[in-house]
């Protein structure tokens, strides 16, 4: 019979272990929850406090939120901004610039994220990730001032 384990140890790896083994878990059909490092998907994903879950990729979309490998086995999650042929280029919502990978590049999908502590999933197909993500792309012009005011008030007043 299997007991109830609620002793979660959480370890920590740096990517470049850690996602290659991540990949492998998607490629067989698991799927797998990662609590999010850095801050390329600011201002909404938080580095070390949110969470994605993640499924194995199948077709790859423009709005799609993917873990993809754009070279030397440095994995990235980020936002698909132009399908164009086998060549994919993503844009992290706290970035200013693209990176770029193939189809094949893309390892997993972002069904949803568990954001600021919370157990209910915010679904990536949701009105809530929807909206946000059209309201956030169109600001692209001025997202380069919207960060800056995010990381110099914002998050020394609210953290």
């Amino acid at each position: 019979m299997c007991g109830s384990d609620n002793n979660i140890k959480e370890i920590t790896m740096q990517n470049s272990e850690f996602l290659p083994e991540v990949v492998k878990l998607l490629d067989e059909g698991h799927t797998v929850t990662l609590r999010l490092r850095g801050v390329s998907m600011r201002p909404f994903l938080e580095d070390r406090r949110d969470k994605a879950l993640i499924t194995k990729a199948k077709a790859v979309r423009r709005g799609d939120a993917v873990l993809a490998c754009v070279g030397d086995g440095r994995y990235v999650l980020h936002r698909v901004v132009k399908v164009r042929g086998d060549m994919v280029t993503l844009r992290g919502d706290g970035n200013l610039g693209v990176e770029h990978c193939r189809k094949e590049d893309v390892k997993g999908f972002v069904i949803g994220f568990y954001r600021k502590g919370r157990n209910s999933l915010d679904k990536t197909n949701g009105a809530k990730w929807i909206v946000y993500s059209c309201v956030w792309s169109a600001c692209l012009p001025i997202r380069r001032y919207l960060l800056a005011f995010y990381r110099r008030v914002w998050m020394p007043l609210f953290g």
